[in-house]
């Protein structure tokens, strides 16, 4: 009985690891990639101020230069509409699908706990059940009434273990593939 409880103890242990690592990482690339967006919008911004300076320079001069500056001007600002679309890609596709993590860590969290709740209720009963035993072996009654009690706890808890296991292989298979589709946009 305590190696199933030590056991469990691993892999909730296991578990609470990878909820932790993935919160940590992934919010620290969300970080970078939240910063790194912010900073190409500014370079666009910047981009789009020399834009209309190019094009206030341009009126001030002759007709040779003006063309020159105009051209320069708009095959700049082409550029940063490529980058306006760069900014708006990243937000949408990279940084917010991070950012949903938070959230989602917090919600497999309270689902351990969940579990947990549900794995001390079984060792509740089981203790109880065993103090049922010693203290009147001939009390079948009560004996029997704990034995379903332990029973329906342990039931439950197997039900949470399975579910949570089932949960967290979800979990890591899209965050892999969440992580690959942000990198490849």
């Amino acid at each position: 009985m305590s190696s199933l409880f030590s056991r469990r103890d691993i892999q909730m242990q296991a578990i609470e690891q990878i909820l932790k690592n993935s919160e940590k990482n992934l919010g620290e690339i969300c970080t970078i990639l939240a910063s790194y967006t912010r900073k190409t919008a500014k370079l666009r911004d910047k981009a789009d101020l020399l834009v209309a300076t190019l094009f206030d320079f341009s009126h001030t001069e002759d007709p040779e230069f003006q063309i020159g500056l105009k051209n320069l001007a708009e095959d700049l600002a082409m550029v940063q509409d490529y980058r306006h679309a760069q900014v708006e890609r990243l937000e949408t596709t990279v940084v917010t699908p991070l950012k949903a993590y938070g959230y989602i860590v917090k919600n497999k969290r309270a689902e351990l706990k969940n579990l947990s709740a549900d794995l001390n209720r079984e060792h509740k009963e089981l203790q109880k059940l065993e103090k049922i035993r010693l203290r009147n072996p001939a009390d079948r009654q009560s004996i029997s009434q704990a034995e379903v009690s332990a029973q329906k706890a342990s039931t439950n808890a197997q039900r949470s273990i399975k579910q949570i296991e089932e949960t967290i292989t979800e979990f890591q298979r899209q965050q892999l593939e969440d992580v690959k589709v942000c990198f490849t946009h």
